[in-house]
C-alpha cells in the first residue's frame, strides 16, 4: 500500500515539475526529446513535411490552372465553330424555306386549276344525270305499260286455265269413283287370296317345325358323338406323340407345342414359353437356362409343364423353376399345373405334397 501511494504521489510530482524542467534545464529536454523522438517527428522535419506538402499544392495547382487554361481555349475554339456552322445551317434554313415557299404556290395554282376542272366536270356530270332522269321516266312510263297490257293477258289466261280445272276436276271425280269401285272389287279378291295363303302357310309350317325337330335333334346326337369320337382320337393321338417324344420318335418341343395350342383353343388364352437365366445355380444346382410355360390370365399367373412324361426328380425340379421365377419377378404364383400323359406315381405323390396339379391330357384341365 505504502508503494502504490509512493508511486502515485511521484506520478504527481513529475507532472507538476516537468514543464519548469523542460523548460529551464536543456539537458534534461534533450533526453526527454531523445527518448520520444521514436513517436514524434521533430520541428525540423515536420517542418520539411509542410513545406513539401505547400510545394504539391503549388504544382497541383499549376497543373490544374495550365488545364483550366487548355480547356477554355478549347471551348472558345468550338464555341467559335458552332458559331461558323450556326450561321451556315441558318443560310441553308433560309434557302429551304424560300424553295418552300415557291413549291407552295406552285402547289396552290395546281389547286386551283384542279378544283376549277372539278367544278367543269361536275356540271357535265349534272347535265348528263338529268338526261338519265329524263329517260329513266320514258323508261318506267313504258314499263307500267307493258304491265298493264300483261295483266290483262294474265286474267285471261287465268280464266281460261279456271274453266279447264272445273273440267279435269269433273273428270277426276268421274275416273276416282270408278278406281274406288275397282279397288273394292280387288281387295275382297286379295282378302280371299291371303286367308287361303294363310291356311296352307300354317299347314307347312307344322310340318316344317316336325321335321326341323327332328334334324335338330339327329344333328346335336351326331355332333356329340363326333366331338367324343374327334376327343378320343386326339387324346390317342397325344399319347401315341408322347410314346415317340419319350422313345425319340417325336421331338418332346412338338409334344409340347401341341399340349399348348389345346390350351389357347379350350381357354382362350396364351401359353408363354419364357427363358430365364439362374445364374446362382438355384434349379440346377450351377447357373443355367431355365424355360417355364407362363399364363396370365385375369391377373392370375399360372406355371405350366407341358412334358411327355415326367418322374418324381422332374417334379421337384419344377416346383424349384417356379419358386425361382417368384423370387426373379417378385409375383406370388396362383397355380402350378403338370400336363403330361405319363406321369410317375412316385411323381403324383410329389406333386400332392408340393401343392402341384396333375393332367393326363390338356382337356383335362380345370378352368383357367
Amino acid at each position: 500500500m505504502t508503494n502504490t501511494m509512493s508511486e502515485e504521489s511521484l506520478k504527481e510530482a513529475i507532472k507538476r515539475e516537468l514543464p519548469n524542467w523542460l523548460r529551464e534545464d536543456p539537458s534534461f529536454r534533450a533526453y526527454v526529446l531523445d527518448l520520444a523522438r521514436d513517436e514524434y517527428a521533430d520541428r525540423r522535419e515536420t517542418n520539411d513535411r509542410f513545406y513539401a506538402l505547400l510545394d504539391d499544392l503549388r504544382r497541383e495547382r499549376e497543373r490544374q490552372d495550365r488545364k483550366w487554361a487548355k480547356g477554355q481555349a478549347a471551348l472558345q475554339r468550338l464555341r467559335e465553330e458552332q458559331a461558323q456552322r450556326w450561321d451556315v445551317n441558318q443560310a441553308e434554313l433560309e434557302r429551304r424555306r424560300d424553295e418552300q415557299a415557291q413549291k407552295w404556290e406552285e402547289q396552290a395554282q395546281r389547286w386551283d386549276a384542279n378544283q376549277a376542272e372539278l367544278e367543269r366536270r361536275r356540271d357535265e356530270q349534272a347535265q348528263k344525270w338529268e338526261e338519265q332522269a329524263q329517260r329513266w321516266e320514258a323508261s318506267q312510263a313504258e314499263l307500267k305499260r307493258l304491265r298493264e297490257e300483261q295483266a290483262q293477258k294474265w286474267e285471261a289466261n287465268q280464266a281460261e286455265l279456271k274453266r279447264l280445272r272445273e273440267e279435269q276436276a269433273q273428270k277426276w271425280e268421274a275416273n276416282q269413283a270408278e278406281l274406288e269401285r275397282r279397288r273394292e272389287e280387288q281387295a275382297q279378291k286379295w282378302e280371299a287370296n291371303q286367308a287361303e295363303l294363310e291356311r296352307r302357310r300354317e299347314e307347312q309350317a307344322q310340318k316344317w317345325e316336325a321335321q326341323e325337330r327332328k334334324w335338330e335333334a339327329n344333328q346335336v346326337e351326331l355332333k356329340r358323338l363326333h366331338e367324343e369320337a374327334m376327343a378320343q382320337a386326339s387324346k390317342l393321338d397325344r399319347t401315341v406323340g408322347a410314346l415317340g417324344a419319350r422313345w425319340g420318335l417325336q421331338s418332346e418341343k412338338a409334344f409340347r407345342d401341341a399340349l399348348a395350342g389345346i390350351l389357347e383353343e379350350s381357354f382362350g388364352v396364351q401359353v408363354i414359353r419364357v427363358n430365364e437365366y439362374d445364374d446362382s445355380g438355384e434349379v440346377f444346382g450351377r447357373p443355367d437356362q431355365v424355360e417355364l410355360d407362363v399364363i396370365i390370365k385375369n391377373g392370375h399367373l399360372v406355371i405350366c409343364e407341358l412334358k411327355s412324361s415326367i418322374d418324381k426328380a422332374g417334379m421337384y425340379s419344377f416346383e424349384r423353376k417356379a419358386r425361382f421365377y417368384e423370387r426373379l419377378h417378385e409375383r406370388r404364383v396362383d397355380r402350378l399345373i403338370v400336363i403330361s400323359p405319363m406321369i410317375d406315381p412316385r411323381a403324383r405323390k410329389v406333386a400332392e405334397r408340393l401343392g402341384i396339379e396333375t393332367y393326363g391330357d390338356s382337356i383335362d384341365v380345370a378352368s383357367l
